[in-house]
């Protein structure tokens, strides 16, 4: 006795599996290259090799850019992002007065401001003693310099 087959019809449904894998490394991808996209001015940083400082929430970050031009910039926050940047080149003077009023600003607010120093290689060293002299003008103890790891 033979037994009718039913024919089989092929399936056409499309397997999501392999563009669900593909998505998520494209995700993993941005995920790790979002963070190392550094905006800002170009500055020429040196190559020193040191460890990371560990961050705090009741501190608010200010970055000093001093292009080789010797011109000076500010930028508020943990990231230099040319959106938020104080774009307009600013003398010494008028980099020191803005400094103090974004240092009195946060210790009204309770934070605790924490000062760096991004100044191209080839940057004179007196542009950026004069730059950690008026910062200690305005008030702050503890300046950072920003280096490249090499």
């Amino acid at each position: 006795m033979a037994r009718a087959r039913k024919k089989r019809k092929p399936v056409a449904e499309m397997n999501v599996v392999p563009y669900i894998d593909v998505m998520l490394v494209l995700l993993v991808i941005f995920m790790v290259t979002a963070p190392m996209l550094n905006q800002g001015v170009k500055v020429d940083l040196p190559k020193v090799s040191s460890e990371a400082l560990p961050q705090d929430n009741n501190t608010q970050v200010l970055t000093i850019s001093i292009k080789a031009d010797k011109t000076y910039y500010w930028n508020l926050g943990s990231e230099v992002d040319t959106q938020k940047q104080q774009d307009k080149a600013m003398t010494l003077p008028q980099m020191t007065d803005a400094v103090t009023k974004i240092i009195r600003s946060g210790n009204e607010g309770g934070k605790h401001t924490q000062v760096f120093i991004r100044g191209d290689k080839v940057v004179d060293y007196g542009s950026v003693m004069g730059a950690m002299g008026g910062l200690q003008k305005a008030g702050v103890g503890n300046v950072g310099l920003i280096t490249e790891a090499p």
